[in-house]
């Protein structure tokens, strides 16, 4: 043997070394996951993910699981925490002034990149194969659609180029949780809200795969839109942080490009960036003032592209965290202080289509050739011919329908599913401690439009219109009272003025407001109006005037008795009268 040929002072450091290469060697063994057993064609199953989260926790010290909070499936979601010095309270985190970058994987289990992915990032940094800078902290949900994940099959995502078989796209309720944040109808949800405001992190990663046209980039990027999330903190992603991702992969060789939002026959040319709504994850993250992102890796390329692609971003994010630590969280702070003290806020943004950004894309030329299916002609890609060209992607998006915020909103205690939301997304609020009589401003809403179809357990309302009136309301003791001088002022703003997008108006929490609960007897008040109208002049002359321009109006006994009764102290009050109020000054 070797050994014998080395000086005897030598040999007990030889031996150690020896074994030390062999305990290393069987060490990283023991820990290869399933996608490189299998050579990345397979991705883990639910438990079989957490068992190798369990397994790395008990080998190493610096990372730390816990349970936080129910699902939809009857299993709970784990965070993990990967923090070298072993201090795993974010509390002292921030205090030590780590950034935290806070990655979801498997909200959708069909796309699992980031699952197999982040498992081996981590692996590979505890043990010491990468570098996880000392002011950075990584917090990891590692599969957060469990009940999609256990709904395992080959069959789900049919145009997708591996695993070998994954979860689904729906949750336990077959919700899309990427269209749950808001609303949060799951459980899922309503945890997600405990740790995120727990992690409180600065950089907001949710892996996904996309859908859609065929192209050369492996890895697309949908990061929050720079002008929602708006202030100094949208343009530090759009001028910095963003260019900055682009540079880091062209140097790990992958042609990072924005998400490609396009879904008509050919991208070619170009497209309106995403604007992510607070439905959705990084549009929702972006309420409380955290740099969000969501990588799309394309769904026709090879499964281990794929999760190289997802693995490498994930580095860059790291790496451009770690860097810019002190800017990150400077833009943080004066973003949360700004948002205390600003006035007004916009409830929707659109594209502004003459400002235009040029981006490289390296697409394949398409063409048609009839169906086997109809015979009609059919889209098609042909890989054989790449082609290179500018296009043009719309990424500035102009706000409007700005609303003036009040000194604070109302909130009766009837209305507990809403005021549980606001509690689980830590906005502050006090109860009233007594019955008060309070002049508020009062939302009536006129009009509205509905869809047709459900949405994700909804029918959503849209083009909302309100009148506005100064009322004296009486609102009982233990009534909510939010004040409007808080970090969540964004949140509490685009969830309860009713002309939000994605406020919970929107999403149906407050539709009994819309169906009257009393009513009358028309030939019994046919006599009380006659005498109202006798006795009030003023709704007199407004419902001749109604007859005169409406001819419909002036034929129907019936609209014009309850035109009358509406105008009336017999109204029900809560009838259309938004249950929302505004403290103004």
């Amino acid at each position: 043997m070797i050994i014998n040929h080395l000086n005897r002072n030598w040999r007990p450091f030889a031996l150690a070394a020896l074994f030390a290469v062999f305990s290393q060697h069987t060490q990283a063994q023991d820990l290869t996951t399933r996608y490189e057993r299998t050579g990345a064609r397979e991705t883990v199953t639910y438990a079989e993910c957490i068992d190798y989260w369990k397994m790395l926790v008990r080998r190493f010290p610096q990372l730390h699981i816990r349970e936080i909070g129910a699902t939809d499936a009857g299993f709970p979601l784990h965070l993990i925490t990967l923090s070298p010095d072993r201090d795993f309270d974010y509390a002292s985190l921030r205090r030590k002034n780590r950034r935290i970058i806070l990655i979801n994987n498997g909200i959708h289990p069909g796309e699992p990149d980031g699952i197999d992915a982040t498992m081996m990032l981590v692996r590979d940094l505890c043990l010491g194969k990468k570098q996880l800078p000392a002011n950075v902290t990584l917090a990891i949900i590692p599969i957060y659609n469990i009940g999609g994940a256990l709904n395992r099959s080959p069959y789900f995502r049919v145009d997708q180029n591996g695993p070998d078989a994954f979860g689904s796209r729906g949750n336990a309720q077959n919700l899309d949780l990427n269209r749950d944040f808001i609303k949060a109808d799951s459980r899922n949800a309503r945890t997600f809200h405990q740790i995120y405001h727990l992690t409180d992190p600065d950089v907001f990663v949710d892996n996904h795969v996309s859908n859609g046209a065929d192209y050369q980039h492996v890895m697309t990027l949908l990061a929050t839109q720079h002008g929602k999330l708006g202030g100094v903190m949208g343009a530090y992603l759009h001028d910095t942080f963003e260019p900055a991702l682009y540079k880091m992969m062209a140097e790990k060789g992958y042609d990072l490009l924005p998400y490609v939002n396009h879904f008509g026959p050919t991208p070619d040319s170009g497209w309106t960036a995403f604007a992510d709504g607070p439905r959705y994850s990084s549009g929702y993250t972006t309420l409380f003032h955290t740099f969000g992102f969501v990588p799309e890796t394309h769904m026709l390329k090879p499964y281990k592209q794929r999760v190289e692609a997802t693995y490498a971003l994930m580095e860059c994010f790291i790496r451009f965290t770690s860097e810019n630590s002190s800017k990150i969280k400077s833009l943080r702070d004066a973003t949360r202080a700004s948002v205390k003290t600003q006035e007004s806020f916009p409830l929707n943004w659109q594209p502004d289509v003459t400002k235009p950004q040029w981006y490289t894309f390296k697409g394949y030329e398409a063409g048609y050739k009839p169906s086997e299916v109809s015979g009609l002609p059919r889209l098609y890609y042909d890989r054989n011919k790449p082609y290179e060209k500018q296009i043009r992607i719309f990424n500035h998006f102009e706000p409007g329908n700005y609303v003036t915020k009040p000194e604070a909103y109302i909130i009766p205690q009837g209305w507990w599913a809403v005021i549980e939301l606001l509690q689980n997304n830590k906005v502050q609020m006090k109860r009233l401690t007594r019955d008060t009589t309070i002049t508020v401003e009062v939302y009536t809403i006129k009009d509205m439009k509905t869809v047709a179809q459900p949405y994700e357990k909804h029918y959503m309302h849209h083009s909302v219109t309100t009148e506005t009136s100064q009322q004296k309301i009486a609102f009982r003791k233990g009534d909510y009272l939010i004040p409007m001088n808080q970090a969540a002022n964004r949140f509490v703003v685009e969830t309860l003025e009713p002309k939000g997008a994605d406020s919970y108006f929107a999403w149906n929490f407050f539709d009994a407001i819309l169906g009257k609960k009393e009513g009358y007897s028309t030939y019994v008040f046919e006599d009380t109006a006659g005498e109202f109208l006798r006795q009030n002049a003023e709704v007199r002359k407004a419902l001749e005037a109604r007859r005169a321009s409406d001819s419909s109006f002036a034929k129907s006994g019936g609209d014009q008795l309850n035109f009358v009764y509406r105008q009336s102290p017999w109204n029900e009050p809560g009838f259309m009268r938004y249950p929302v109020f505004r403290v103004v000054k």
